[in-house]
């Protein structure tokens, strides 16, 4: 017997010193879960240095119900908002109201499914697309033209959200992101995010109607004027110009000249915001932003990238619309 103990001693796990019996030793499984550490932790009170490795991570304050939906892609604020409204989003059974905060617990349907929510930060994706003319920006349209979103990746979680509109007869630079939250800034008026346009007229202006265009014209939805109007020159009957605004309105650049008797034959946006378009960008293509430049688009501090990770990198892209 005293052999085969011998043998088998070698292989028993070390055991601690037993506390004093008026002083209980806290316990602590190897498997334990974090809530039976930090109850050890409560009955024990040990400093722990914030920096330490395998600290419990900050707790989530919950988040604006909007918020978090945009960041999931679902729509922008507003149209969450809307969605609120007409019942159709529904929180951990009940009916969603205005306002409402959710956190990592909730469970939040949209339209009876069920939407995968992200507290932490997550790297918006921002495509930038060089509109021709001939498309609509809608998802669908009565009249069968092609749309914007037909030449567009498929997104697995989320979808595209354009950041305003070009009309129909209009090209150039248009942005797409998967983040409401950024769609909301980048379109809302209060950010007076300036666009510039490069304008070809039927015709030249002259110095009066320069001066009416930046001092402001009287539209029909209201006063509008130009940040900037320069000539950029031409020939015969055609002239171009560069102009700049600050808000997105319908037609808003062609009635403005309209008002001042003349037509625009052609009409290309080069700029939205800080984000110009590419001049190896042509009509059709899209490339998506490098994810660094993403999140300074957004505010958000940069990525952080693992070893063996690899950070998403501008690229350009030809695609053929989706029937």
């Amino acid at each position: 017997m005293s052999s085969s103990r011998k043998t088998r001693t070698p292989f028993r796990a070390p055991t601690a010193k037993k506390a004093p019996r008026d002083t209980p030793a806290p316990t602590r499984g190897r498997g334990a879960p974090a809530d039976e550490v930090e109850k050890s932790a409560v009955r024990t009170p040990r400093p722990r240095p914030s920096g330490r490795s395998g600290a419990a991570p900050a707790p989530v304050e919950p988040e604006r119900l909007q918020k978090v939906l945009a960041a999931a892609g679902v729509g922008s604020r507003r149209e969450i908002e809307a969605m609120v409204e007409a019942g159709r989003i529904q929180v951990n059974g009940e009916p969603a109201v205005p306002g409402q905060k959710i956190g990592p617990g909730d469970r939040v349907k949209v339209n009876g499914k069920l939407v995968s929510l992200r507290f932490a930060q997550r790297s918006p994706r921002v495509l930038l697309y060089h509109k021709p003319e001939g498309e609509i920006v809608s998802r669908e349209d009565p009249d069968g033209r092609p749309t914007v979103f037909e030449r567009l990746p498929i997104l697995r979680r989320g979808r595209w959200i354009a950041v305003g509109r070009l009309d129909f007869n209009t090209s150039g630079l248009l942005l797409f992101t998967n983040d409401g939250e950024l769609a909301n800034k980048l379109m809302h008026p209060r950010y007076e995010l300036e666009r510039e346009y490069a304008v070809r007229l039927l015709g030249s202006l002259n110095d009066e109607q320069i001066e009416s265009l930046k001092a402001g014209i009287q539209l029909e939805d209201g006063e509008a004027r130009f940040n900037s109007l320069a000539d950029a020159g031409g020939e015969g009957v055609n002239h171009w110009y560069r102009v700049t605004l600050s808000e997105g309105r319908n037609r808003e650049v062609r009635r403005m000249f309209e008002a001042v008797g003349l037509t625009v034959s052609r009409l290309i946006r080069v700029r939205y915001g800080t984000v110009e378009l590419p001049s190896r960008l042509k009509r059709g293509m899209w490339m998506e932003m490098a994810e660094a430049d993403a999140c300074k688009l957004a505010g958000l501090p940069p990525p952080v990238v693992k070893p063996g990770d690899r950070p998403r990198e501008a690229r350009l892209h030809r695609t053929v619309r989706r029937d």
